[in-house]
């Protein structure tokens, strides 16, 4: 939901934060955590305020993947970086990821291309507008991210910020990563509350 979410972030954080402790009580990381997000922009309320008081919550670090600026020039300029330790751009997950799994950005890309095609055939039944061009982007922004610290770390958990996802939200192409194998649903923390 973005910069668009109108709950306020702390108790969402807090029972994220609750969820996610049962689970790792439960799955005991085997690595020390970080909280890494995608580079949001600074907001009252929405994922960056959440993450914000996540991250304190847990008293764990963060990290932040970028969009480099030939894609989104704006992106790390405005993103929050508050409590951030570590920057990856988005180029070097892509090249890790391709050099892990020749051929799988192409095949995300395929993939999500199909998808928004979709979901913009949708909005038009609906009487809605197409979405966004930058989708794309911040799509495999996204799945790019999950999946190439999942290589990287050999395994991740991701923590939904809410309980309905809507199908025309960059959140909603999580599945595209499930799909293909990139991430397992069991690595996946649904928001409830």
């Amino acid at each position: 939901m973005g910069g668009y979410d109108p709950r306020d972030p702390e108790p969402i954080a807090r029972q994220i934060t609750f969820q996610l402790r049962e689970r790792w009580q439960a799955q005991p990381p085997t690595k020390p955590v970080m909280l890494l997000t995608q580079g949001d922009p600074i907001e009252e309320r929405g994922i960056s305020a959440i993450t914000r008081h996540l991250a304190d919550e847990l008293g764990v670090p963060r990290a932040m993947v970028f969009l480099d600026p030939d894609i989104a020039d704006y992106h790390k300029p405005n993103a929050d970086h508050q409590g951030v330790i570590l920057e990856i751009s988005y180029s070097a997950l892509v090249s890790l990821l391709e050099g892990e799994h020749a051929g799988v950005i192409s095949t995300l890309e395929q993939a999500i291309d199909t998808a928004l095609a979709e979901k913009d055939q949708q909005r038009e039944t609906e009487g809605k507008a197409p979405l966004q061009s930058y989708y794309r982007d911040f799509a495999m922004l996204q799945e790019v991210t999950k999946a190439a610290c999942n290589v990287i770390c050999g395994d991740l958990t991701v923590a939904h910020t809410s309980a309905e996802i809507s199908p025309f939200s960059v959140t909603s192409f999580y599945e595209l990563g499930l799909a293909l194998g990139l991430i397992d649903a069991a690595q996946i923390v649904p928001f409830e509350g």
